[in-house]
């Protein structure tokens, strides 16, 4: 039996939010002094609104440790896979020990992992039945996505709880994560930009190709003059990093941009062919990084 605990910066696949096995556990976002929860009653649009007419700047807050313990503690319905049970006939065996994945926003970015890692430890000191790991997944929103989606993979293969934290380990180190804002406005309001030069980049339509960082911070990959090639750049930023295509899943996540979003995916189908390509809207938090017409791509 596992289970596949997500902070609500990872957007859920359809699929996903159909299987009791994945859970989010939403941060709270804040702007214009209204706290939002970043669960399912988020409403994009309206938050998008919000950011425009306040101000400062929007905030969030990791969830307490509290919410990913009752996380842990909340029931799962397993579903047993035809595939898991031919490969290892001890699977049933094993299910009454629960396996517990906690997969966080980057630590060098939210506080989420560290309030992951407490409860893991509260949930240890009282209980012996589940197995729990916490993943630092050094990414933010569909990057998450895919390292949950990753774990659920090498459980249903059949593998043991160790080999499954270490595949998934080896998948992180090996993942990359880029982005491209098509308004740097939330950045001036946050005070990492100055009025003027925010004003610069507006009127020259610099639009700056950024990426992950091995320990999971953020880095300028390069710049270029508008959208348009703004996304061809980050297919072609992808390609140079990313080996064996076709064995891989890609992630696309756009806030209320999707033609802007099926045009990246076109751009990677023109370089490469991929095992899946998934394509989602962000939720709350992706939503407060991205802002209005971001594009972020994880493989």
């Amino acid at each position: 039996m596992y289970k596949i605990i997500i902070d609500s910066c990872g957007e859920l696949f359809p699929k996903m939010r159909e299987d009791g096995r994945y859970i989010n556990v939403p941060l709270t976002l804040e702007v214009g002094g209204q706290q939002i929860v970043d669960d399912e009653t988020f409403d994009q649009l309206d938050f998008i609104r919000r950011v425009k007419a306040s101000p400062k700047g929007p905030k969030s807050a990791c969830p307490a440790p509290g919410k990913y313990l009752e996380a842990i503690m909340r029931p799962v319905k397993q579903i047993l896979s035809d595939t898991a049970d031919r490969l290892n006939p001890l699977k049933k065996a094993e299910t009454e020990e629960e396996h517990v994945y906690i997969v966080t926003l980057s630590a060098q970015l939210s506080g989420s992992y560290n309030s992951a890692v407490a409860a893991k430890r509260m949930y240890e000191e009282e209980h012996d039945d589940k197995k729990i790991y916490v993943f630092d997944s050094k990414s933010a929103s569909i990057g998450q996505t895919l390292i949950g989606q990753k774990a659920a993979e090498c459980e249903e293969a059949g593998m043991g709880f160790a080999d499954v934290v270490n595949a998934v380990e080896k998948y992180i180190s090996e993942q990359h994560t880029f982005f491209v804002l098509e308004t740097l406005e939330t950045l001036r309001k946050n005070g990492r930009m100055s009025a003027f030069k925010e004003k610069i980049v507006n009127t020259l339509r610099i639009k700056p190709v950024m990426g992950s960082t091995d320990d999971g911070n953020i880095q300028k990959l390069t710049q270029v003059r508008g959208m348009s090639k703004a996304i061809a750049k980050m297919a072609d930023c992808m390609i140079e990093v990313t080996k064996n295509c076709g064995e891989k899943a890609l992630a696309i996540s756009h806030c209320n941009c999707l033609e802007n979003a099926l045009k990246l995916k076109a751009e990677v189908e023109k370089r490469a062919k991929f095992k899946d390509i998934f394509v989602v809207d962000t939720r709350g938090v992706s939503t407060m990084y991205a802002n209005d017409g971001g594009l972020i791509m994880v493989v």
